[in-house]
């Protein structure tokens, strides 16, 4: 599958459960040059990013190439700083038809959730 996001996180492992949901492991790059412009001394990492690893990974774990249909419920509850926080724990339930990938999602580090979000994604044929 193809990135966007270009060296900008590694994933490190992932599981997948019986019922079909999947834990991945990832650490932020945090001299990617995105944190130097987000924000200059103080890096955070961009919401859009997060869900766009998303997209990755969902992508990732189905075999599909996916094209975003709608979000719902996007929380980001808490600030990730690739310096202090760079090790991120994603759950990804996928719920899968002929045409569509439900995802829900919560990121986390340590015991902190920084981002939960429900979203719809097309598969796209070719």
């Amino acid at each position: 599958m193809q990135t966007i996001l270009t060296g900008f996180y590694t994933l490190q492992s992932y599981e997948k459960s019986d019922t079909g949901s999947f834990t991945a492991h990832i650490t932020l790059n945090k001299d990617h040059e995105i944190f130097k412009g987000h924000f200059p001394g103080n890096p955070v990492t961009p919401g859009v990013c997060m869900m766009q690893i998303v997209k990755e990974l969902s992508e990732e774990f189905s075999g599909c190439r996916l094209f975003l249909q709608s979000a719902s419920n996007v929380k980001f509850m808490a600030i990730i700083n690739p310096f202090e926080t760079p090790d991120l724990k994603l759950q990804l339930d996928m719920d899968e038809s002929a045409s569509t990938i439900k995802v829900k999602n919560t990121t986390s580090f340590g015991e902190t959730i920084a981002l939960k979000m429900s979203v719809t994604y097309n598969k796209l044929t070719s």
